[in-house]
Order: structure tokens, then sequence, then C-alpha cells
């Protein structure tokens, strides 16, 4: 599998010696990946070739039931569901009799993966595009079984109805292959006509996910499998120098692995297999690194950026803005399950990008890739932290050296060390402004954390955006909405604060600055509405914010009401309403539960979550010292979706975590008169 991604800006390749250099000699060694899939990737992804024949994508079966067949995965945005109604909608079926199957490489298309929101501008319309075909297919293969005019037949409810001539899907198609070519412009159905799409649909199989019935990956067994736990090194970059498992080795019913610097136990329990981990004894020579005190110094270093030339009348306004490196924390560790039965290796994985993972585990074994299946079970979730196939490559490495089926686990404390981050960045933000409030120039100089979002929406003309590429200390890589959510904060801040010094109503400021895009100042707006913006003060100690972005499709804009404890200065939500625009919507439920779990999720890289580090080593590596947003963090929640059907859908899974950062922030500056630069927020005591 070959990728060009000289182009992609975002993109850092990430090298068999880099990741060497970052996570020790006795770490895996993956295939040459990028670690951050980015917007010119999504490009990529809508302008692939995808096979444009019917069978790739459905098969009707004898029984009438419909397979659909997809790349794409499920990790929690309900992506099994919002393709059951596309495709329960153009074949005129019911949602019931649908049957999807995600990311099983033996069986599905080639997909570049499962992120960028890319699910429902692209996914979505070609599965639309094949249902569609094999609607006309099986209409006109029952004309001329019928001898009638194709025009004269109706498809509804799975049956194919001409007077009083009635047939199943499945007694026109005998459980044979529709195998016809999809047309470029096959008769869709107007949305002025569902009855599936756009409209509330429960989740796929959620009876199963809410009793334990649904098998995550960490649920997956076979008979005979082995655990097994793979030897890490104490600190990033560490060299092993000495090595004894003999002890390991004496153990009943444990088994060792080893491939140069990569160690691995295996036993027929978990419990086993860590104490035989514990009883190797391993020397390692450790270097020294920085510590997160000082990362944005370090990131920042010294550039010289260009100066932002100011037009005669406006005055101009400097800061620099942070954020801190943090975790996915994805509610299912890393994990995967590895049977070599030979000739073939076999593994299941919670993953993004099942196919990229394919490559990367036939690159590992140095087998070719069609020796290589990636199942992959409905996860528990990703954020943009399961691009890669860590667990499955240590999994299959140890399956194929032993010989016996391998479960490997990470622990929560693996992930926290040596899963990748989001990146840390230094946003130095310029900006001109003239008498009349209207912006006249904006420069933004990015360190690190990348060039989604840099650029600004607001209506200016001469504006300088550039991402600076640094030497991170840490394993770096996407997350939801890549570096999007940091740009936003840091201009969405930017712009707070020459609206207060202008004395201008923020909500004012930013509509005065957005003639050019009525879909961002519509989302305003409708927040604003439903806040009751500049309808009322806030009270004592508590402050009134506003904020608004855009990316991938999606438009959103968040007004929030935070309080200020004047003794120990925490900060806390008191309510807070997101409106938000991506086109038509195909499932307002499956919509709505995106955003609000963008929104807590945007929470806590706002006001709590930072990893620490220092020496190469993570100092936080436990939830009990990771900080992630809990029940009693929430705000009221109020949500405002505009449905606009009268443009393509977007997706949503992303752009709903750009606002409510810098709203946070700016209501706090109502509140204190104090201005936080840096992600996470925290007033001094």
């Amino acid at each position: 599998m070959n990728f060009d991604f000289e182009k992609i800006e975002e993109q850092t390749e990430f090298s068999r010696r880099q990741l060497l250099k970052v996570l020790g000699a006795g770490m895996v060694v993956m295939a040459n990946l990028p670690i951050a899939l980015g917007s010119s990737l999504q490009k990529r992804e809508a302008a692939s070739s995808m096979p444009q024949n019917i069978a790739a994508w459905i098969h009707i079966g004898s029984d009438s039931r419909v397979t659909v067949l997809t790349g794409k995965v499920e990790v929690g945005q309900n992506a099994r569901t919002s393709i059951t109604q596309a495709v329960a909608e153009e074949l005129r079926v019911a949602p019931s009799a649908v049957t999807v199957i995600m990311g099983d490489t033996d069986l599905v298309p080639f997909d570049m993966g499962t992120f960028g929101s890319l699910t429902t501008p692209t996914m979505i319309p070609q599965l639309r595009k094949a249902a569609a075909t094999a609607r006309e297919a099986l209409i006109d293969l029952a004309a001329k079984k019928w001898k009638v005019a194709p025009a004269s037949i109706k498809a509804a409810n799975g049956h194919l109805t001409h007077g009083k001539l009635t047939a199943s899907y499945g007694d026109i198609t005998k459980g044979q292959k529709l195998d016809g070519p999809i047309p470029t412009n096959p008769k869709l159905t107007p949305s002025s006509e569902w009855t599936v799409l756009g409209k509330v649909m429960p989740k796929v199989n959620g009876r199963d996910f809410v009793t334990g019935k649904h098998k995550y990956s960490i649920d997956q067994t076979v008979p005979g499998m082995l655990f097994a736990k793979v030897l890490r090194p104490p600190t990033f970059g560490a060299k092993l120098t000495t090595v004894d498992t003999s002890a390991a080795a004496a153990m009943p019913e444990v088994k060792v692995f080893r491939d140069g610097d990569f160690i691995a136990v295996a036993a027929p329990t978990a419990r086993q297999a860590e104490k035989a981990l514990t009883a190797i004894s391993a020397d390692w020579q450790e270097n020294e690194g920085p510590s997160y005190k000082k990362i944005f110094s370090l990131l920042r270093g010294e550039t010289t950026i260009n100066e932002l030339s100011i037009p005669a009348g406006s005055t101009k306004s400097s800061a620099t803005y942070t954020a801190s490196y943090i975790a996915h924390v994805p509610l299912e560790p890393r994990v995967a399950l590895a049977e070599w039965d030979g000739q073939k290796l076999t593994v299941k994985t919670g993953t993004q990008r099942p196919f990229g993972v394919r490559a990367e585990v036939a690159n590992a074994l140095g087998i070719p890739e069609k020796q290589v299946r990636v199942i992959v079970p409905d996860t528990g979730s990703g954020y943009g932290g399961k691009h890669t196939g860590d667990a499955a490559v240590e999994a299959a490495r140890i399956a194929k050296g032993l010989g016996k089926p391998i479960k490997l686990l990470w622990t929560r404390a693996e992930e926290f060390t040596y899963a990748y981050f989001r990146p840390a960045g230094v946003d130095e933000i310029s900006a001109a402004v003239d008498a009349n409030g209207m912006v006249t120039g904006w420069s933004c100089d990015n360190f690190n954390s990348g060039s989604p979002g840099i650029e600004t929406p607001y209506d200016v003309q001469n504006r300088h955006a550039v991402s600076h590429k640094c030497d991170s200390p840490l394993r770096q890589g996407s997350y939801r909405c890549l570096g999007s959510t940091f740009n936003n904060f840091a201009r969405e801040s930017h712009m707070d604060e020459i609206a207060h010094s202008l004395n201008l109503d923020p909500l004012e400021f930013r509509l005065k600055n957005l003639t050019a895009n009525p879909r961002l100042a519509a989302v305003l707006k409708a927040a604003a509405d439903k806040f009751g913006w500049g309808k009322e003060k806030p009270g004592e100690n508590h402050g009134f914010g506003i904020a608004c972005g855009a990316d991938k499709g999606g438009f959103v804009a968040t007004c929030v009401e935070v309080s200020v404890d004047p003794k120990n200065k925490a900060i806390k939500v008191i309510r807070q309403v997101t409106a938000f625009e991506c086109g038509k919507i195909l499932n307002p439920d499956g919509l709505a539960n995106q955003i609000n779990g963008a929104v807590i999720q945007g929470m806590g890289g706002a006001l709590f979550e930072a990893i620490e580090f220092s020496n190469n080593r993570i100092l936080n590596a436990h939830l009990s010292r990771y900080r992630v947003p809990r029940y009693t963090d929430l705000p009221h929640m109020d949500l405002v979706l505009i449905d606009r059907k009268d443009l393509p859908s977007a997706g949503a899974g992303e752009a709903g975590i750009l606002s409510i950062a810098p709203a946070i922030g700016n209501a706090i500056f109502d509140a204190t008169k104090v201005r936080l630069r840096g992600m996470p927020m925290k007033l001094p005591a």
C-alpha cells in the first residue's frame, strides 16, 4: 500500500528510526505511516477511486436481507446507524432488513480510514448511489421477467409490485450478485421525500451495547489463546543493554518471545503473564529529556516570524497562546487478538484504519498483505488516537513467533505512556483593527500543533498564517479536529480581547466581521438567541462567553456561563448552549450525541487535561492523576441543530469540539477580568 503524503502539510512521516527514538528499542517497530491524518488526506479520500459496481457494496440474499460492506468502522460515532438509514432509504426496505459489515479487510472495499468526519460526506453518498442503483437494477430485472415497463413497477418494503404482480427482492435475485456498474448520477431520493433518513432512529443493536451482549475488541477470545505482555522501556528512547529472561521462562506454562530487543511473555492467564513480565531482569541506558514546565519555550524556539503590517488608522494587538499535550483516554485501551495459522494472520483489533493496520502488520512480519486479515469489532472510542496498529503489530509478532493465538491488552498506564498524544502548541497572534471595529490585519504563527484551523474565517484581506514544524519530545498525532481545536481557541480568545478593548459586545464584533461567512454567522446568532445573549448581565463572580468556529463542513458556536469561586478560584461551567450546522441532518439524535459528546470532551482540554512529563517519563500516567471531565463537571446543556436541507450533509464527529474552550475562557475573563491564554485554563489561587 503506497501513499504519497509529500504534500500533506499537517503530516510528518513517522519512520522506523523515529519510532525507535521515541519509544525505545524494546518497542514494536511499525511501518512508515503518518501519525496525524489531516485535511489534505480528506480531499484524497473524497477523490479516491472507490469501486463503482454494486456488488462491492451491497448484496441482497435470497431471503431479501440486505448486506452492506464498508471499510469504515464504528468507534462510537453511530456510523452503522446512519449507513443503515441511507441504504434503507434508497432500497425502500425497513432498516431492520439491513446488516452492515464494517472494517473487515477480507470482505469490504479498501478504505483509507475513519477520520476527519469523512463517513457522512463520502461513504454515505457512495452507499446511497449503490443502493439506488441496486433498486433500479431490481426493477429492471422484474420488468424483464414480467415483460412490463420499468416505470410501471413500484419498489417498497423490500418488494416490487406491478398491479397484481408482486415479488420480494430475494425472489428476483435468487441470492445472486447484482454486479452492474454504478452510474455517476443515479436517481437518488430527494430529501423532501425521505422517510428513513433525516429521522430519529435508535442505534442499531443498541440493546446489545447497553446489556453487555455486544463484544468489543477487548472481549474477543479464541480457544487456546495466550495472554501476552511486552517488556517496555522505563523511559522514552531508553536502550536495552542487558536482559535475563530465564526466571520467566522457568515459570509453568509461560512462553518467552524475543525478536531482537522486542521481548514479550505469554501465558494462559493475564495474571500469569504479568507475573512473568515482572520476573524479567533488564537494564536500560536512559537519556535525559525536557520537562513539561518548559515545553512551550522549547517548541517556540528562536524562529523569527513576520511582522504584521498595520494599515493606517488601525491599532495592533498581539498575544501568545498555548496548549498542553493531552491524551485521548479512549474507554477501551489498545487491544488485539492475533492468530497465525501457518499461512495467514488474522487480527481482531480496535483501530480507525483497518487497511493501514493490515499494511503495518504485513510489514512487521515480512509477509504480503494478502496474508493478513484485520477485523475491527465495534470499538470503544478512538478520537483520532487509534490510527496506528501498535497492539495489533505486537500481538501479530508474538503469535507468529510462538505459533499460538495471542491476546494483548494495553494497560491504562501503557495507553498514557506509549500511545501518541494531541500535540502541544504555541500560537503567536497579531491583529489590526480600525476605529469602526473592522479587523484590517491578522497574523497567526503556530508552532508544533499543526495548520488545521489556522486561517481566520473573518473578513480580513491582510492575513498571514504559518504552521512551523517542531521536534516534539513526545510522540504525537491525530486528535479530534486535529490542530483546529487549539488554533480556534487562540483566535476566538484574541477576537474577544479585541472586542473588550474596543468596548464592543463580543457577539456584535464577530458579526460585524463575518459578512462573507453567513453559515458561521447563523450559528452564532442561533446560540446567542437560545442563550439569551445581551438580555441580562451575569451575577457576581459569574461571566458570559461566546465563541464560534468551522471545520470539515461543520459550523459551531457556543455560549457559556461560568462561575468562579472567589476563595479558591475554582471554575465551574454553569450552563452552555451550542448551535451546530452541517448541512442536511441524517439522524437528529445521532447528531446531538456527537455534538454533546464533543462539547464535554472539549471541556476536558479547556479546564483539566495536561500530560506532565520530565526526563522522557510520563508523570501522570494513571486516571488517578490525569483529570478528565466528570458528571459533576457537566453544566446544563442546550443544543440547537440547524437543518440545511439545501446543502450536502457533512460529518459532525469533530467540529463540535471547537468553540467550547474559547467560550469558557472568554466567560472567565468576563467574570474576573483575567485573560487565560493557555489550555488547560487555571486561575492563580
